[in-house]
C-alpha cells in the first residue's frame, strides 16, 4: 500500500497553538463591532440613516472581496503555506485601521464624519475577513478527524470568549472610566492601541507554529468561476448558511447594541454592561465543555438544533429583564445557548467543506469558509436596518435625538430582532442534512508502530508521516469514514440513507 506523505504527529499543529489565534482575530473586531455605534452614533453623533446607509455599502463591498480573498489564499503557493502569509499580512493592516477608526477627530461632523467612519469600517473589516477566511480554512486542514476538530474547535471558541472578556466585557469600563469618560473619544484611541499590540502578537504567534499539510497545496489551482459556480449549486451551502446566519445576525444585534440596552433600557451607566456581558462569558465558557461532550454522544447536528433552541428561548427571556440583576439571569441562558452554537456551528460547516473536497478532488476551504462569509456579511445590512427602524418607530435617531422612549427601542432591537431570527434558525435546523464524518486525510497514526515515509516531509516542519491507509480526496475509491465516530454520528443523530447522509427525524 502507498505511503502517504501526510504532517507527522510529532509536526501537526497543537491544538492549543491553533487555537490561540482566535484570541488575536476576535479582539479587533469585536471591539469595533461592540462599540461602533456607541462610539459614532451616540458620542459623535452620527444620524442613524446614514450609519445604517454606511452597513448595506459595507456588506455589499464585504461580499464581493470575501470570496476573492478566498480564492486567492486556496491559489496561493509558498515555502510558507497557503494562508500563513496571509495570515501574517492581515493582522498588521487590520490593528493598523482599528486604531484609525477609534481615533476620529472630534472635530468632524457631517459628511467628513460619515466618510470617516465609512473609510475606515470597510477597510477593518475588510482585513478581518482576510485573517478569518485564512485561519478558518487551517480547522479542517490541521485536523480531519471531528474528534480532534472538536477539541480544537472548543479551545479555540474558548479563546474567544477570553476575547471577549477583554474586547467587549471590559471595554466599557477601560474606555468610559479607566482612559477615558462617558462622553468623551480618548478612552476608545488608547484601548484601540492596547488591544491592537496584544492582537498582532498572538497572531503572528499561532501563524508561524501552524504546519499546513503539503498536500493541500500541490494540486491544480481551481479556476475562480467554476469553483464560485460549483459553491452557488451547492443546495448545503445555502441550507447551511442561511440557518447559520439566523445566529450570527442574532449575536450581531448583541454585540452592537448591549451597551447601549444597558445605558438606555435598563437606566444604568455603560460601564454597567461589564457585569451583563461577563455573566454571559462567563456561562458560555463552562458551557463549551459541556456542549463538547454533548457533541460527543450525541452528534454535531442534534447538538446544533438544541443549541439553537436554547438561545431563541434566551431571547425571549433577556426582553422581560427590568434591572440588572433580572438582565443577569437571563444572561445566564443566552450564556448556555450562546456557547452550544459556538461548540457547533463550525462542525457543521466543517463537514460541508469536507464533503466538497471529497466530491471534487480540490481542497478550496478558503473560497468555500468566504463564500459562507457572504451568509455573515448580511449581519452588516441587517442590523444598519434594524437601527434604522429603531428611528421609524421609536423615534431614536442619535445620542443627540433619543426620541420619547429609547428603552424600548433597543429592548426591541437587543430582544426582538434575535429572537425572531434564532427562532426561525431553530425551525430551518430541523430540515437540514450534513454529510456522515468522511475525513479526506488518514487518522493519525500511532508513532510508535507507525513507520515513516522519507520520501514527504513537510516542507515547514522538516519531519515525515507514518503510513496509514486512510482515504485520500480525489482518489479512485469512495472516501471511508471512520469506523468509531462515523458510527457514533449515524446511531445519534438520525437515520442515514443510501448516499451517507443524515437525514432529519
Amino acid at each position: 500500500m502507498s505511503q502517504l506523505g501526510t504532517v507527522s504527529a510529532q509536526g501537526r499543529t497543537p491544538a492549543w497553538r491553533y487555537a490561540i489565534g482566535m484570541l488575536g482575530t476576535s479582539i479587533p473586531i469585536n471591539m469595533i463591532k461592540g462599540s461602533m455605534i456607541l462610539f459614532y452614533v451616540d458620542i459623535l453623533g452620527l444620524d442613524v440613516r446614514a450609519y445604517g446607509a454606511v452597513m448595506v455599502v459595507y456588506a455589499v463591498i464585504d461580499a464581493i472581496d470575501n470570496p476573492l480573498l478566498g480564492h486567492l489564499s486556496d491559489r496561493t503557493r509558498s515555502r510558507f503555506g497557503r494562508r500563513r502569509p496571509w495570515l501574517l499580512v492581515g493582522a498588521p493592516m487590520l490593528v493598523a485601521c482599528m486604531i484609525a477608526f477609534f481615533s476620529a477627530p472630534t472635530s468632524l461632523q457631517g459628511m467628513g464624519l460619515l466618510l470617516w467612519f465609512a473609510v475606515f469600517a470597510i477597510l477593518c473589516e475588510a482585513f478581518d475577513s482576510m485573517l478569518n477566511a485564512n485561519y478558518g480554512a487551517l480547522l479542517p486542514e490541521l485536523y480531519p478527524r471531528e474528534r480532534d476538530r472538536a477539541v480544537a474547535n472548543g479551545l479555540r471558541q474558548g479563546f474567544q470568549l477570553v476575547a471577549l472578556v477583554i474586547s467587549l466585557a471590559a471595554t466599557p469600563l477601560l474606555t468610559t472610566s479607566v482612559f477615558g469618560t462617558e462622553d468623551s473619544t480618548q478612552g476608545f484611541q488608547i484601548t484601540a492601541i492596547i488591544y491592537g499590540a496584544v492582537a498582532l502578537v498572538v497572531i503572528v504567534f499561532m501563524a508561524l507554529g501552524a504546519r499546513e499539510n503539503p498536500r493541500y497545496s500541490t494540486r491544480e489551482r481551481p479556476p475562480l468561476l467554476r469553483s464560485v459556480w460549483s459553491i452557488v449549486r451547492d443546495r448545503m451551502f445555502w441550507t447551511v448558511g442561511l440557518t447559520g446566519a439566523c445566529y450570527g445576525m442574532a449575536m450581531a444585534f448583541v454585540l452592537s447594541g448591549i451597551q447601549l440596552y444597558v445605558r438606555y433600557s435598563l437606566g444604568l451607566p455603560v460601564g454597567n454592561a461589564l457585569y451583563l456581558q461577563g455573566i454571559v462569558i462567563l456561562v458560555s465558557a463552562g458551557g463549551l465543555v459541556g456542549w463538547t461532550r454533548v457533541v460527543a454522544r450525541r452528534g454535531a447536528l442534534w447538538t446544533w438544533r438544541l443549541a439553537f433552541a436554547v438561545l431563541a428561548v434566551s431571547f425571549a427571556a433577556l426582553f422581560f429583564a427590568t434591572d440588572l440583576g433580572t438582565a443577569i439571569a437571563a444572561g445566564v441562558l443566552v450564556g448556555a445557548g450562546w456557547s452550544g452554537m459556538l461548540a457547533t456551528n463550525d462542525l457543521i460547516v466543517a463537514r460541508v467543506l469536507d464533503a466538497d473536497a471529497a466530491r471534487n478532488g480540490e481542497h478550496r476551504e478558503g473560497l468555500f469558509l468566504s463564500a459562507f462569509g457572504f451568509f455573515g456579511r448580511l449581519n452588516g445590512i441587517v442590523t444598519g436596518l434594524a437601527l434604522t427602524s429603531l428611528g421609524v418607530f421609536f423615534g431614536y435617531n442619535s445620542g443627540d435625538d433619543p426620541g420619547t422612549d429609547p428603552g424600548l427601542a433597543f429592548r426591541v432591537y437587543l430582544c426582538v430582532y434575535p429572537f425572531v431570527l434564532t427562532a426561525i434558525g431553530a425551525v430551518a435546523a430541523r430540515f437540514i442534512s450534513v454529510p456522515l464524518e468522511t475525513p479526506t486525510d488518514p487518522p493519525p497514526p500511532d508513532p510508535v508502530a507507525g513507520s515513516t515515509d522519507p520520501s514527504s516531509p513537510d516542507p515547514v516542519a522538516g519531519s515525515t508521516e507514518p503510513s496509514s491507509p486512510g482515504p485520500v480526496a480525489g482518489s479512485a475509491g469512495p472516501p471511508l469514514p471512520d469506523p468509531v465516530a462515523g458510527a457514533e454520528e449515524s446511531a445519534s443523530s438520525g437515520p442515514v440513507d443510501g448516499s451517507g447522509v443524515e437525514r432529519p427525524r
